[in-house]
């Protein structure tokens, strides 16, 4: 054992079942140690902050890509002939994109506060197999009540997933170490709108003498492709990370290091209903859900309409269509990874948003009041900056500055249902072509939503004076607790 790691820590965390039982006895039994008593050796830390990262990154990657690809690519399949096999009227169309969200937003906050009794491998890895299934046989739908059905099913699979993959990484990674793993897994939102142009592209080409056309196999082949990651999470998640089988015996103990540095200011993590009234009586709760909401009727709007924004509206073929659509969901998906960067290197979440919300105005802007189809193409770009930076930023921003566990849990449920209500808006405002009434809404929300970050931007730059003058002598403590974000060391991020 590393003589730099505390030797209470090498010890296997007594013999109850639950590992997180255990680790609550041995935070008890170290009572309030100051931050400075635990020692973490920086070669160890750093060692399993690679190996966490080639473990669970890429199944993050694949299990989000697979997530958001089946929920979107009803967009690519309608410019690949669903529309016109189903005979869907434009309303029709819009109401199948929107019913999706029905049951995903409506399951979003149960599977948050029933995450900690789940275990995470199996319940990811039942989610991603039944969401799975559920796109493969879409593919043979032939009627418009029987989309709703399967769109409704797939909301319900897919509800549980974002909320327990996002707690899950708060629970394995710091707060300075989380904008980098979650731009890993929202870049595979972006990759998921290119993988789903490509394929798309490439289906046109598909025989029909089968019977089975090209949109058909697009929800075939890319169910099929989700399947692959129901194993992966099943065998390759571990339940209780620090005490997963891989760890060396001085990389587990840097990994308990870890967990009980961060927990003497996050607070047990067992389940208190008052973190969870304590969060629904915070009002940042709900102007956090609200730029969620915001920045979601942007993303779901632009995301899903891309391809029939660039036909119906820009006059593309189907085919020009599919392609000129993956440039710009890369723009989105190196846009949000360059800023998760500067987020964690500088401790900025919302105002990097704040920032990349201008291009996203000047972009909507365009499509709105220029004719050429080349400067239209080219407010896509724009519109790509914030794209994905607008939900994911604001979710990392949620997570980073709520505290303790289900506190935060609390908080995220509710943005993330909230937020996903757009869901249910944006199709409704993208009816028709040129779709000016959807550009208009976008660009009224983003204006919304950059509002709503300066007044929180000003709150937390203000509570963390607040904190620097009760440290310093210069004001009183009246604080009501000293975990969570009570505790003088937990520092907002702006």
């Amino acid at each position: 054992m590393s003589p730099n790691v505390d030797s209470s820590l090498s010890r296997k965390p007594s013999s109850s079942k639950d590992p997180e039982i255990a680790m609550e006895k041995v935070a008890s039994n170290r009572g309030e140690a100051a931050s400075s008593e635990i020692y973490i050796n920086p070669v160890i830390h750093g060692r399993i902050l690679r190996k966490l990262d080639m473990r669970l990154g890429p199944l993050f990657c694949l299990l989000f890509l697979s997530c958001y690809l089946d929920r979107t690519n009803i967009g690519n399949a309608a410019v690949a002939g669903l529309n016109t096999q189903l005979g869907l009227s434009g309303s029709q169309y819009s109401t199948a994109v929107s019913v999706f969200f029905a049951t995903y937003v409506a399951f979003m906050v149960p599977f948050g506060l029933l995450f900690r009794k789940l275990k995470p491998h199996r319940t990811i890895a039942i989610l991603a197999g039944a969401w799975s299934i559920v796109t493969i046989g879409t593919a043979f739908v032939r009627s418009y009540s029987s989309l709703l059905a399967v769109r409704l099913i797939l909301g319900f699979c897919e509800s549980g997933f974002f909320p327990c993959i996002s707690l899950y990484l708060t629970m394995v990674y710091n707060r300075e170490e989380q904008g980098l793993r979650f731009a890993y897994v929202f870049a595979a939102t972006a990759i998921s709108g290119m993988f789903g142009g490509l394929i798309a592209t490439g289906i046109t080409h598909i025989s029909t003498d089968n019977g089975v056309q090209p949109w058909s196999w697009l929800y075939i082949i890319e169910g099929l492709v989700s399947l692959i990651g129901v194993p992966w999470a099943w065998y390759g998640l571990p339940a209780y990370p620090a005490h997963a089988n891989w760890w060396t015996p001085e990389e587990r103990a840097t990994m308990e290091a870890r967990e009980l540095k961060r927990r003497e200011y996050m607070g047990a993590e067992k389940f208190e209903w008052e973190q969870v009234r304590s969060a629904l009586k915070e009002w940042r709760v709900y102007t956090g859900a609200l730029i969620q909401f915001f920045q979601d009727i942007m993303l779901y709007g632009f995301s899903t309409f891309l391809p029939s924004i660039l036909h119906n509206g820009l006059g593309y073929t189907p085919l020009q269509a599919q392609y000129l659509s993956v440039p710009v969901y890369l723009l989105g998906g190196i846009s949000f990874f360059t800023a998760a960067k500067i987020g964690d290197k500088w401790g900025l979440r919302g105002t990097c948003l704040l920032v990349l919300d201008v291009f996203a105005v000047a972009g909507y802007a365009i499509l709105i009041g220029v004719e050429s189809d080349g400067a239209r193409y080219f407010a896509c770009y724009l519109i790509a900056l914030p794209l994905y930076c607008g939900p994911g930023l604001n979710e990392l921003w949620i997570v980073n500055n709520t505290a303790p566990h289900y506190r935060r849990a609390t908080a995220q449920g509710i943005s993330q249902a909230v937020g996903n209500l757009a869901g249910l808006v944006a199709p409704q405002v993208y009816r028709s072509a040129p779709y000016l009434l959807g550009h208009w809404a976008s660009l009224v929300s983003v204006l919304i939503s950059m509002a709503l970050i300066s007044v929180q931007i000003v709150h937390y730059r203000i509570q963390n004076r607040k904190k620097d003058q009760i440290m310093s002598g210069e004001r009183e403590d009246d604080r009501k607790g000293t975990v969570g974000e009570d505790n003088l060391g937990f520092r907002y991020v702006y």
